[in-house]
């Protein structure tokens, strides 16, 4: 018996430590990015939405709405504060729709993380956020022209932690706050990623993700809502998925269902929707999540 466990610990520490080379870089370069980002451009990026309130721009502003959401690097419960002070000043519900959806689903750090699923994987996540995200803003712009979607009552700006006078310090602060935040989910995903290549036979995983592609869809957008719990950890997992023969519109059904319902986004998003809104959201991302997974599996 103490045979087989130290046999079975060797091969995965072997799967582990593999796989964590192999993704480690990213993981470590999307840190740093997001950091500086969240250091030096945040303030920026924010000033550019608010600032596309007066223009004229329609369904540009959308958009614009869904770039600028996706190059913010704060959480929904730190962009709800920001949106609620947007809210304030004016902002339109379809372009504050499009900016958090997009936020929602990608940010800067997840962008560089993804890079390790490949080139293809990483153009498919880029373009199914901005699509749900400018569809979102779309579907608020035509239904709720003439009344209020959200209700930010109760949410005011935070207080920035970045507030360093050192610039470097400020840098390493942020930095040492998205270890702490991230890395455990990080390490927990690379094991469960080594667990299931130890253990799940690659063939069965095809037959259920690769082969049939429409039920792989289904069973991907289902599994992206319990499963999701850090984009960094759901990276090994779906790296060694695609390896298995995962396709890729399961994969991006994966990558829409599994940040827009991951429990703390939902809590934040029940508090400003309400419940029969919240109710329409959860279908949207949903049916959202099937279609462009059948449609990239067509």
């Amino acid at each position: 018996m103490i045979d087989i466990l130290h046999r079975e610990f060797i091969y995965l520490f072997y799967y582990f430590s593999v796989q964590l080379e192999q993704i480690f870089t990213y993981w470590l370069l999307g840190m740093i990015i997001g950091s500086a980002v969240s250091v030096f451009g945040k303030e920026r990026i924010h000033r550019l939405f608010s600032g596309l309130q007066n223009k004229r721009l329609g369904v540009l502003g959308i958009f614009l709405a869904c770039c600028l959401g996706i190059v913010s690097p704060l959480c929904m419960y730190g962009t709800i504060p920001i949106a609620a002070s947007f809210s304030e000043k004016g902002m339109r519900d379809d372009w504050m729709a499009a900016f958090m959806m997009s936020s929602i689903l990608l940010n800067p750090q997840l962008i560089i993380y993804s890079a390790a699923l490949g080139t293809k994987a990483l153009i498919v996540r880029i373009v199914a956020c901005l699509l749900c995200g400018f569809i979102a803003g779309l579907l608020i712009n035509i239904f709720y022209r003439k009344k209020s979607f959200f209700n930010f009552s109760g949410f005011y700006e935070m207080k920035s932690h970045d507030t360093d006078p050192n610039i470097l310090l400020r840098f390493l602060k942020n930095f040492g706050r998205n270890v702490k935040a991230t890395g455990l989910y990080f390490l927990m995903g690379i094991l469960l990623s080594a667990l299931f290549q130890r253990y799940v036979p690659a063939d069965a995983f095809a037959d259920l993700f690769g082969s049939n592609k429409g039920f792989g869809v289904l069973m991907a957008a289902t599994i992206g809502v319990p499963l999701y719990m850090c984009g960094g950890g759901t990276i090994p997992l779906l790296r060694q998925w695609l390896f298995d023969g995962m396709s890729m519109g399961s994969a991006a059904a994966f990558m829409i269902t599994g940040p827009a319902t991951k429990i703390t986004n939902l809590g934040a998003v029940k508090i400003v929707l309400g419940t029969r809104r919240f109710v329409l959201y959860l279908s949207y991302v949903i049916i959202f999540a099937l279609l462009i997974g059948f449609l990239l599996n067509v």
